[in-house]
């Protein structure tokens, strides 16, 4: 089943819910509670205030569901869980609409206004759910028949390896995992495992059989109790977009540290790729995109003149582009107003220190105000980065730091920013120092991340801009 697909029939679902609650609501209003005003019945007129209902209202409804992340998922949903979701997404909007559209309703007496809402809510509630469970029922039936699994690897080959596999060969009902093999912890490791599914090589291969099976989800079959394999293990995932699944010991049961919903299976615990709630990761794609048009489109004048002064002022291009490394350690091209001299780099990749002879005078000024960065709105937009974000960085450079401090692949867990914390406190940085002095800020960041800390990273970085004491 193509993802795509699937997340579009349940947009196409949400959006005739939508609009169907809204006209059965408006004949509704109609042919019942605006006759107990006048007293006599009222003909049944599609007006503008319909139309408009029918045009704007499910867009609106399809947007609210994007935002509280119930598209971010589509395979693993709960009926249980999704009936929760659509109880309560749908008070909140029915109150919304009521107040905002409802409240100034021509009714005959108070009573209406109970009548009102609790028809629009029924309606649309009932409507949405029954349309939402046809579709989930669809997929998880095809889940449960072995019709369709996610390409599934089991890391470890033990005897506890062989008991998860077993257990989720045999269920009745089938959680998806589709085992295409296993890596082995250690080279040379004859495992018990081998009998039943193909050993692919070491975690050392990882990378590479990825990409050969195109997986989607990973169970890490070792105790947890294995804490520094377990680490090492974790980092070598962090730069994929995939489920990861691992198996608690005795403590974290005892601890109740664990939590699952899953009653047919093994106790797996989900360790998620998620930073932020799905919420919250939706709405900073959404303002990040809707600032970064308002700001281009606002700020053209600018970035003309800036422009012109960079032609006329040096030799050379007037954007400068880069290969950066971005979330899940994929390249992009990341874009700048050119800031050097042309051919600054001939002897090879260099970081810019203060006094540095290839920054032009009106380079000194555009990284003071972090002026040459706003070309990369354009990032932003393509969905390469964020507004707020670690810094993007070079592969000649990570690959130095990561010699260093291996935790810094963990930054590729998230869209890379035009500005971050670290940025703020330090600026450029000027040498593999400066550039392991700032990481602890990022990685608190992450650590952290959330819309209020990028408020204020907004607001540190707006102040600096207007100081011109950046570097």
């Amino acid at each position: 089943m193509n993802k795509r697909v699937q997340v579009a029939k349940y947009l196409i679902f949400d959006w005739l819910a939508a609009a169907g609650a809204w006209s059965i609501f408006f004949i509704y209003r109609k042919l019942y509670i605006e006759p107990q005003h006048f007293g006599s019945d009222v003909p049944l007129v599609f007006t503008n205030q319909f139309v408009l209902g029918l045009i704007f209202l499910p867009a609106a409804w399809v947007l609210f569901y994007y935002i509280t992340g119930y598209y971010s998922n589509v395979y693993r949903k709960s009926r249980l869980i999704e009936l929760g979701q659509t109880f309560f997404t749908a008070i909140v909007g029915v109150t919304t609409i009521f107040f905002t559209l409802l409240l100034d309703d021509i009714i005959g007496s108070y009573k209406n206004y109970y009548n009102l809402y609790s028809t629009l809510f029924l309606l649309h509630f009932g409507l949405t759910y029954c349309l939402r469970l046809i579709q989930t029922s669809r997929i998880i039936h095809r889940i449960h028949s072995r019709k369709f699994g996610f390409n599934t690897l089991l890391i470890g080959g033990d005897e506890k390896a062989v008991q998860i596999f077993k257990e989720m060969d045999t269920q009745t009902r089938p959680a998806g995992f589709k085992f295409v093999g296993f890596l082995s912890v250690e080279e040379n490791d004859n495992s018990p495992l081998e009998e039943y599914i193909p050993n692919l090589g070491t975690i050392n291969d990882f990378t590479k059989i990825s990409q050969q099976y195109d997986l989607e989800e990973v169970i890490i079959a070792i105790e947890s109790s294995q804490h520094k394999l377990m680490t090492d293990i974790l980092t070598s995932l962090q730069n994929r977009t995939l489920t990861v699944w691992g198996i608690p010991d005795l403590f974290d049961l005892l601890s109740g540290s664990t939590k699952t919903n899953v009653i047919f299976s093994s106790p797996l615990i989900k360790i998620s790729n998620g930073i932020m709630p799905a919420w919250q990761e939706n709405m900073k794609r959404l303002i990040d995109v809707a600032f970064s048009v308002l700001f281009i489109v606002i700020f053209a004048p600018v970035f003309l003149l800036i422009a012109i002064l960079i032609k006329t002022g040096s030799k050379g291009p007037v954007l400068y582009r880069q290969v950066r490394v971005g979330k899940f350690g994929r390249p992009f091209t990341i874009y700048k107003f050119r800031t050097m001299f042309v051919d600054a780099e001939n002897n090879g990749p260099e970081l810019s220190s203060d006094n540095d002879p290839r920054i032009t005078p009106l380079g000194q000024f555009l990284r003071r105000t972090h002026l040459d960065e706003i070309p990369q709105f354009y990032n932003v937009i393509r969905g390469e980065m964020s507004i707020v974000g670690p810094r993007p960085e070079r592969k000649y450079f990570i690959d130095q730091i990561v010699a260093v401090a291996p935790y810094y692949t963990q930054l590729h867990k998230i869209r890379p920013g035009i500005t971050s914390w670290g940025q703020v406190k330090y600026g450029y940085a000027s040498n593999l120092d400066e550039m392991l002095e700032r990481l602890p800020y990022d990685i608190v960041y992450l650590k952290n991340i959330s819309l209020y800390i990028d408020f204020k990273i907004l607001i540190y970085t707006v102040m600096t801009c207007f100081k011109g004491d950046g570097k």
